[in-house]
């Protein structure tokens, strides 16, 4: 694994840190590679319930380091998996957990499609954010600025901001809904840990059919929707988190879920 990417687990909250601040957390082929392990283990760690993707130093992530990229011919730049193996792709949309990116600094290139990949996003008032691949004579390199980023901002938004690859600040990311809150840099890490402490107190299996729900729903007919929704709904009922949220509703108790 990279030493530049950091994870530990506190009290439920798993927290991935992208850690290379004198290049402003961009990252490498190495990097990447352990981002997506890293991810994929923090998915499968039970002591983890929600997860917090961030950077170090003052910055989220600069995008692809370019001198890294140089050392790979073009013709295979940028292509790490095949097109149905979304968990190398969007890695942070795959994950079966809630997904919060806690943003100060930069977000650039890839860095900025990361963010597109968190449920939620929280910046600090000194958040930038850039999606700035017609300059490198490119798409945004996961997909997630041409698929997800649309979604959360509307077509028009999302196409100035690929066309132009100008960079937006906190305020604006703000005002067309791409971040949830905006604070201080100083106030991040207490504004994470609150919103991830909220989402600490519902059931893990809830959570996870819930982003399955949301997802896949962008892309399908209602109708399958509704099928996918019956079947989740059904498993939902059987779960031992169901009986344990209704035992405690009813002893008035806190619940304590255990995510089967």
């Amino acid at each position: 694994m990279s030493d530049h990417i950091r994870y530990a687990v506190a009290d439920g909250i798993g927290t991935i840190t992208i850690d290379r601040p004198e290049k402003r957390n961009a990252m490498t082929y190495a990097m990447l590679a352990a981002f997506l392990d890293t991810v994929a283990r923090a998915g499968e760690d039970d002591a983890a319930r929600v997860l917090v993707v961030t950077g170090a130093g003052g910055a989220f992530c600069a995008g692809t380091d370019l001198a890294d990229l140089a050392t790979v011919p073009g013709a295979v730049r940028g292509v790490r998996g095949e097109a149905h193996e979304e968990d190398r792709w969007w890695p942070l949309v795959r994950c079966p957990k809630p997904v919060i990116g806690a943003i100060d600094g930069p977000a650039v290139g890839m860095g900025a499609e990361f963010t597109s990949q968190c449920d939620v996003r929280i910046a600090t008032t000194r958040a930038r954010f850039a999606w700035n691949f017609a300059h490198r004579g490119l798409v945004p390199d996961t997909g997630a600025g041409s698929w997800l980023l649309p979604r959360l901002v509307g077509p028009q938004r999302a196409l100035r901001l690929l066309y132009s690859g100008d960079f937006i600040d906190a305020d604006e990311a703000l005002a067309m809904g791409y971040v949830a809150t905006v604070v201080e840099p100083e106030d991040l890490d207490a504004a994470v840990h609150h919103e991830a402490r909220r989402y600490l107190e519902g059931s893990p299996h809830s959570h996870r059919r819930m982003k399955e729900l949301v997802y896949a729903g962008l892309a399908r007919p209602v109708a399958e929707h509704m099928e996918a929704h019956v079947e989740a709904l059904t498993a939902c009922f059987r779960s031992a988190d169901h009986a344990e949220g209704v035992a405690a509703f009813l002893e008035r108790r806190p619940a304590r879920f255990t995510g089967s």
